[in-house]
């Protein structure tokens, strides 16, 4: 037996590690990213602030002066504080190490984001997805049931949800946070509100078992890996404690400092996106050869069909184009033949459409 099947565990030597694919040369509309950057004085202004920063000190752990800025700008109720992470991921992971008891479940809705399974089997719990219907909408009496068999400490619910883009019904979020007052931590995940417009974080009051987790990356910042996430102080105490050390880097706590500063910016650009994510809709649902599904985030979910092509066959001739998307059609049985296509800049939305049209046409 190797050193490798000695020390690690046989899970994680079956898992396969998380592929980033090249975008060089690219038109690239696979990740969810926000295409604009910061306007040029913007831009000078916080190259000027970052050269300031002491990067000889570790951070200041309480990072008191970024939090105060999150709570100001981005809608955390009256009360509530935050928890930083190294974007939602690392949230995710502390979630799960503080949850961990033997045993204990985490439970969602499927597909879903991959990092809710990966990082609870990581953490050593099981993992429960529960299929949504076919219009993706949640289907409540598996859910209450799932719910009431499992008995999960954790359930996550992505508001939008990645990567149908869809909203959940709220009252159906309210049913099953009722459903689980005292047993389960519910996370709703609002790593797209900024394209939602509607959010649980005003709720945060009314249920003790809410959590709300946030990402900048959508709004625009997915490059300085910044997430949060915010829940009664009883809850956030624990999941402090799990915290590393520093995990937010000077670099990362100036330059979203700045920016929140600036965060009319920022809601400027969701706000061209969302119009954006109305034409290109409207443009892909003009092919007759596609479905596409509703969405309330920066990308859209859309299947392929009746062409003789399928989306795998789609996704390499839009390659071949130099413009990469995300085939999402082996995630779940749901998203058989499906693609999703990150809401660009009108010229990269452009080169899209030209692109798939030529391909489905090939």
């Amino acid at each position: 037996m190797s050193l490798i099947e000695n020390i690690i565990r046989d899970d994680v030597r079956a898992l396969a590690s998380y592929y980033v694919p090249d975008a060089s040369g690219l038109v690239k509309l696979d990740a969810m990213e926000n295409p604009f950057m910061l306007p040029d004085d913007l831009r000078a202004e916080l190259g000027l602030r970052l050269a300031d920063v002491a990067m000889n000190r570790y951070p200041v752990p309480s990072y008191s002066g970024l939090k105060q800025r999150i709570i100001a700008k981005l809608g955390v109720p009256p009360r509530h504080g935050v928890v930083l992470g190294n974007g939602s991921d690392e949230l995710i992971a502390m979630v799960s190490v503080a949850c961990a008891k033997p045993g204990a479940c985490v439970l969602a809705p499927v597909p879903a984001f991959v990092m809710y399974a990966m990082s609870a089997q990581l953490a050593g719990m099981r993992f429960v997805g529960v299929p949504l219907k076919a219009d993706f909408s949640l289907d409540m009496p598996a859910m209450l049931a799932a719910i009431a068999e499992q008995k999960p400490a954790i359930i996550y619910l992505a508001y939008p949800n990645n990567p149908t883009g869809n909203l959940y019904d709220a009252a159906h979020i309210e049913t099953i946070l009722r459903a689980t007052a005292g047993t389960s931590l519910v996370i709703v995940d609002e790593a797209y509100q900024p394209f939602a417009q509607t959010s649980f974080m005003p709720r945060l009051p009314d249920f003790p078992n809410l959590l709300v987790m946030r990402t900048v990356s959508k709004l625009g910042l997915a490059g300085i890996r910044l997430g949060y996430m915010s829940a009664g102080d009883d809850l956030l105490r624990e999941f402090d404690k799990v915290r590393p050390p520093y995990n937010i880097n000077v670099l990362t706590q100036a330059a979203a400092e700045f920016v929140l500063d600036h965060a009319d910016v920022l809601d400027k650009q969701a706000a061209a996106l969302r119009k954006e994510r109305e034409q290109l809709a409207l443009e892909l649902a003009r092919l007759p050869d596609l479905e596409v599904f509703p969405s309330a985030a920066n990308f859209l979910l859309f299947r392929v069909r009746n062409v003789g092509k399928n989306a795998t066959d789609v996704f390499n001739g839009l390659l071949q184009r130099k413009v990469l998307i995300k085939n999402v059609g082996k995630m779940h049985t749901l998203l058989d033949n499906c693609l999703r296509v990150t809401v660009g800049t009108p010229e990269e939305n452009r080169l899209f459409l030209s692109a798939l049209i030529a391909t489905l046409a090939a």
